[in-house]
């Protein structure tokens, strides 16, 4: 549960830099720094449900595709995974939008690299 909990927390620090760094591009509203906190809680369960849920399914899919880029296409299913999410998160009312394909490159990298040093330094279960 401990290690559920930090991954989310992790997510949702990367998702904030992202929108952060993004700002114009990817959108989250809302009338007060508690209501985008608890929403970008939110995106990042989503975020999550979709990364535990669908990724492994796109990634074997396009395995000769992995194999062929030597992993570049990473990019690309990760930004597919951030539109999912933006899509998602519009259909059950979360104030959260990433606007166009490059936009998701450029956040999935970011997302992806905040991600990954958050998960380093924050303790996890074990």
């Amino acid at each position: 549960m401990m290690n559920f909990v930090v991954k989310t927390l992790a997510n949702a620090g990367a998702l904030g830099v992202a929108v952060w760094l993004l700002t114009p591009d990817i959108e989250l509203t809302g009338n007060s720094t508690a209501d985008k906190a608890w929403t970008l809680i939110l995106v990042a369960l989503v975020f999550g449900l979709v990364n535990f849920l669908v990724k492994p399914v796109v990634k074997l899919i396009s395995l000769p595709l992995f194999i062929l880029t030597l992993g570049l296409i990473t990019l690309v299913v990760n930004a597919l995974m951030l539109l999912l999410t933006s899509w998602l998160a519009d259909t059950i009312g979360l104030d959260f939008h990433v606007d166009g394909f490059w936009t998701a490159v450029v956040g999935g990298l970011i997302i992806s690299i905040v991600s990954w040093a958050l998960n380093v330094v924050l303790p996890d279960g074990d």
